[in-house]
């Protein structure tokens, strides 16, 4: 199995996914390390504390995720010691917590030199001269002395705060052992809430999963993050990287945001809902003690909507989010009573859902509040459509605000058209909930797309499905400059 990046938004299922995941691969015997991101440490504090160094925060980051894994495969051999001798898993796992837990002095270092030279120098010379009565004696002196002394010194001292020090090549080692001692078994580390992670330290978790996990085969990684989240790889000179290349260290060829989105794939869409719903059933006791005779999927749906348009409106109205879909099917079904669901019971329940959870989120935010209201003046008000393109590298935090609100969606991604040779677009689509009080009006979007050309009638012409050819849909272009202009102008 390759290591893996499953994207999606929240709600889309990536938990689900992990802990269904997690369980059949105990059950196969593997062993399993489920880390959730989000309770590790202090995410939300210590690791998003500016005052702090990067490089401090990211090494207790390392730290304390090593220590999670460390602790999960500790419960693991302790409970399995029947079957692992642990006077050779617990050493290991000493060695394990020995070498996430060393200390080093990071910081600068002064170094002073002195030397010293001293020349002294003492000379004295004289004429003496003596007279008697019988002689005359005449003499000189000389006398001089030299000392010269020379010293040299060097200290070398060291500043810096202790800081905990991760050594990559030795985490791989003891996953090399621990892989020896379990072979023919796995070991599966699933890294669940990525996202939760302050991204500038995402880099850094990446790379030590990279350089310490990676290489070691019997070690599988699948890592679960929010796409507009989330930074796996900082570029460094000479070409190299810190973390995890996408496509080339890890596969990331799933996005649950693009799995289960009507307007991309109905047929699709539909089988998922249709068995998520009637499961979510069966794990009740309501069908087995009723006189229902409910054993299909297909009697499920005949028996609990009034008629088929009335599910596909359900699945329109999750927008691909399967905890959207669960949240307004109940709403509406309380609206619905003892009868079956109608199309009005989804449409309501829909609208509800939207102004109770998504909207009071993006009202919370005041500049994509406003975004999203422009948004909705320039696509549903004046193109009468429910969706745009927007170019990629036109990357702003206010529509990634909205996006993970969900109340924009991707329809699909890196499109171009003939017109603008080189420049890529993102497929937007407005939330169900933006315009589903506007359904039975004068003033209900006409179409999912506008055309460039007329009908017959002098009327713009519209597309219900995400074309294959872009050529002829400049009029769906929205551009985000326009929106600052227009801020601009009314502050």
């Amino acid at each position: 199995m390759d290591h893996q990046v499953v994207f999606g938004r929240r709600g889309t299922g990536k938990t689900h996914i992990f802990n269904y995941l997690s369980d059949t691969r105990a059950k196969d015997g593997d062993v399993v390390v489920y880390i959730d991101l989000s309770n590790i440490g202090s995410s939300g504090g210590i690791y998003s504390d500016q005052s702090i160094l990067l490089t401090e925060r990211a090494t207790r980051l390392l730290v304390d995720v090593l220590l999670a894994v460390h602790a999960t495969l500790f419960e693991y051999f302790v409970e399995n010691s029947e079957e692992f001798d642990l006077s050779q898993t617990g050493p290991l796992l000493d060695q394990f917590g020995d070498l996430i837990t060393q200390v080093r002095v990071v910081g600068e270092v002064e170094t002073k030199e002195g030397s010293t030279h001293s020349l002294d120098t003492r000379q004295s010379s004289g004429l003496r001269a003596a007279f008697s009565p019988d002689s005359v004696e005449v003499g000189a002196d000389e006398n001089s002395s030299t000392a010269e002394s020379n010293s040299v010194s060097a200290e070398v001292g060291r500043r810096g705060r202790e800081q905990h020090a991760v050594h990559f090549g030795s985490a791989r080692k003891v996953w090399e052992k621990m892989i020896e001692i379990i072979s023919p078994k796995s070991i599966w580390l699933l890294l669940d809430e990525w996202s939760s992670v302050p991204i500038e330290l995402q880099p850094y978790l990446a790379d030590l999963v990279r350089r310490s996990v990676f290489p070691v085969r019997g070690v599988v990684v699948k890592i679960a993050a929010i796409e507009q989240r989330s930074m796996f790889s900082l570029s460094q000179a000479h070409g190299n990287y810190l973390g995890i290349e996408l496509g080339a260290d890890a596969a990331a060829d799933v996005n649950l945001d693009d799995f289960m989105v009507f307007d991309n794939d109905e047929v699709r869409a539909r089988a998922f809902y249709r068995s998520l719903l009637y499961k979510h059933i069966q794990a009740t006791d309501v069908l087995e003690s009723s006189d229902l005779n409910i054993k299909t999927e297909i009697a499920f749906l005949g028996k609990a909507f009034t008629q088929v348009n009335t599910f596909d409106e359900l699945v329109r109205a999750s927008e691909g989010v399967p905890r959207d879909a669960i949240n307004v099917v109940i709403q509406a079904a309380q609206y619905a009573g003892e009868s079956a669901i109608a199309v009005e019971d989804i449409r309501r329940a829909a609208h509800a859902w939207y102004q109770r959870d998504k909207e009071t989120a993006v009202k919370s935010k005041e500049k994509a509040s406003r975004l999203l209201h422009w948004v909705i003046t320039e696509v549903i008000g004046a193109r009468r459509a429910r969706a745009f393109l927007l170019q990629t590298d036109a990357r702003d935090e206010l529509i990634e605000s909205l996006y993970d609100a969900r109340v924009i969606h991707i329809l699909k991604r890196n499109i171009s058209t003939p017109d603008a040779p080189g420049v890529r677009f993102n497929v937007y689509k407005l939330d169900y909930g933006c315009y589903v009080d506007l359904m039975a009006t004068t003033k209900s979007p006409l179409g999912l797309l506008p055309l460039d050309d007329l009908d017959g009638d002098g009327n713009v012409r519209f597309i219900e499905v995400p074309p294959d050819d872009y050529r002829a849909i400049r009029r769906a272009i929205l551009d985000i400059n326009e929106f600052y202009r227009y801020v601009a102008n009314i502050e």
